[in-house]
């Protein structure tokens, strides 16, 4: 199947979109990928939508706006779509849709992703599979991280079978999957990535993010606050595990000067990653690291020397931008081939379970 995937994460940037081949099992090829940026008003709106869904935490009536951030979503998804279909060379068999996380809360069973993957199938006249989640947390699951599937499907262009091998997501949350040479999957939340970091610069008028790390490479850490940082009671859960990105906050690094403050939470992210090590039966021969976190500098250098051999996905030949977007257009062949998405070591599941549901548009194709 050709297939398109989506992916809108909690950095709030804009919306990630790919094209595969893909049977389900590996990737045959790669098509193109684009990134959209959110316009001011689109992020201002979204952001909104996923402030007050925190107020609102699952609880009484759903936010209004909720459906006027669907409708920008819908509006994002279709300039990136405009831009891939030109190059793409001939017509998509499927659509896999994420959707713009809201609120997750695990522990109750509750995910909440906007968007409007019924609109979509009709606008582009694809079916469209969505709501990956719900399957996994409504049999025990945690509904994340839910890309690790699409991990081991890229781990053979890693590891050549000498594994093991770990792929780290540096989004707004960070999250790791260790890949056995014998195919078996552990993944979880670590802590947070980018989004503390993004936070701070932001609320201190320094930009959207640390670019290249800069501000972190001119700061000193605090150590008694990252002791305190990483004394959360997250980190002493055995995974299964995962995050919403706002379960932490920048509160504790407050008195600090903002290079400080910025190598002290880039310091919390690496540290949280090494914890991570001790729950694997072998540390990984090799670290992947993926997402928008490996193109700060200062977080890497400082990755390289906590876990050793650690690599931009993009060394590997992959597309470190694109991951999470392929990893939905995967999961959407998995799911019409009524495939396992995710894992009893992925999300804490029962059993491993398939998932998603389906939107035909009007017309639907042939191969239906």
């Amino acid at each position: 199947m050709r297939v398109l995937g989506y992916m809108s994460g909690t950095s709030l940037d804009g919306v990630d979109a790919a094209i595969i081949d893909t049977d389900g099992h590996e990737v045959r090829h790669f098509g193109p990928a684009a990134f959209t940026a959110f316009t001011d008003g689109e992020r201002k709106t979204i952001g909104r939508a996923v402030e007050l869904g925190l107020r609102w935490n699952g609880y009484g009536e759903t936010p209004a706006i909720f459906i006027a951030a669907s409708a920008a979503l819908h509006d994002v998804h279709l300039r990136t779509a405009g831009k891939l279909l030109a190059a793409n060379g001939g017509a998509l068999d499927l659509v896999g849709f994420h959707g713009q996380t809201v609120l997750h809360r695990p522990e109750r069973g509750l995910t909440i992703q906007i968007g409007d993957p019924d609109r979509l199938s009709q606008d582009l006249g694809v079916p469209v599979v969505a709501g990956m989640r719900h399957a996994d947390m409504a049999n025990g699951g945690q509904g994340a991280p839910l890309v690790p599937a699409y991990h081991a499907a890229l781990a053979p262009r890693v590891a050549a079978g000498a594994g093991p091998v770990a792929f780290l997501n540096l989004g707004g949350v960070a999250n790791v999957t260790w890949v056995g040479a014998d195919g078996t999957l552990i993944a979880f939340d670590t802590g947070p990535a980018c989004g503390l970091i993004d936070s701070l610069v932001q609320a201190r008028g320094a930009g959207a993010y640390d670019a290249d790390g800069a501000l972190a490479a001119r700061g000193k850490v605090d150590g008694a606050i990252l002791d305190a940082m990483l004394g959360h009671p997250y980190f002493r859960q055995r995974p299964p595990k995962s995050l919403d990105r706002y379960d932490f906050s920048t509160s504790r690094v407050d008195p600090l000067s903002l290079e400080d403050a910025a190598a002290t939470l880039t310091a919390f992210t690496v540290e949280a990653v090494a914890l991570a090590c001790e729950v694997f039966p072998r540390p990984p021969r090799t670290w992947v690291v993926c997402g928008g976190g490996r193109h700060n500098a200062t977080m890497m250098r400082a990755l390289a020397l906590r876990l050793g051999d650690c690599r931009s996905a993009d060394d590997f030949g992959l597309r470190g931008d694109f991951i999470e977007a392929e990893a939905m257009a995967f999961l959407a062949a998995r799911s019409r081939l009524g495939l396992p998405l995710t894992f009893p070591g992925t999300t804490g599941v029962a059993r491993a379970i398939s998932g998603g549901t389906l939107s035909l548009p009007a017309r639907a194709p042939e191969w239906l």
